[in-house]
């Protein structure tokens, strides 16, 4: 099981979370790529960061949408999305090759990550980016969605992840954010809820019903509150169960 983060979303006096703690729990980082959230010197930092751990290092791409925290549907042209996407991959390459690591894998952050898997422009905007910048990517997501088929199309890896920290519905969904207990915040609720996920290959929904959810890793939201320690009780729980915590990239 891969255990991974959303990191490196601070930028100048904002402050998100606490990257270097989490950097040594996790076994892949999804770096922000100043679009959503981050800026240059908070990513070469990250980067750095991660790969002095071997952590591996991944692009987590948005809209531009920094007020909104990529947290709202922006209704882009595919051609500048596809750009734009583009040109986050590219930042967070650079920073990899400088930082003498790799740029492994691609997961969309907020609104986009959930456009993508029902809305076919959006989807083949990204998709067709991630080809054109390196095709050897793999696309983190959820399960077989629109943009995870046309990415196994295109000649793609993908890999498909859980959420330690949200809520699932009876439908395998996500709680939507705005609801009463969609994000969780006990480090023993949620590491019992991963551990028997990766046990079963099932997690308790909202409605105490038991839903299937596939996962090659699992995320830990870096701006959640208590995500550290999240993280370590997840990483502590898998670990004395025996089950083998590594990159999926």
């Amino acid at each position: 099981m891969d255990l991974n983060a959303d990191l490196g979303e601070s930028s100048g006096a904002r402050s998100v979370g606490d990257d270097a703690a989490l950097l040594d729990v996790v076994t892949s980082a999804n770096i922000a790529c100043g679009f959503h959230a981050g800026d240059p010197l908070t990513m070469a930092r990250t980067v750095a960061l991660a790969a002095e751990r071997g952590v591996v290092v991944g692009a987590h791409v948005g809209y531009r949408d920094r007020d909104g925290f990529g947290r709202r549907f922006i209704d882009v042209e595919p051609e500048e999305l596809r750009a734009e996407t583009v040109y986050q991959l590219g930042a967070l390459a650079g920073a990899c090759r400088a930082a003498g690591t790799t740029l492994n894998y691609v997961k969309p952050h907020g609104a986009l990550y959930h456009a993508i898997t029902t809305r076919p422009d959006q989807a083949e905007a990204v998709v067709s980016a991630i080809v054109a910048f390196d095709p050897t990517l793999t696309l983190l997501g959820l399960p077989d969605t629109l943009a995870s088929r046309l990415a196994r199309a295109a000649g793609l890896r993908t890999a498909v992840e859980a959420f330690a920290d949200r809520a699932y519905t009876a439908a395998g969904g996500l709680a939507p954010r705005g609801e009463p207990g969609a994000v969780l915040h006990d480090p023993a609720e949620v590491a019992s809820r991963i551990l028997r996920l990766a046990t079963t290959g099932t997690i308790g929904a909202v409605d105490g019903s038991r839903v299937a959810v596939p996962a090659d890793s699992v995320c830990v939201h870096g701006d959640t509150p208590g995500a550290v320690e999240m993280a370590r009780a997840v990483r502590a729980a898998l670990e004395q169960a025996g089950v083998e915590l590594r990159p999926f990239a």
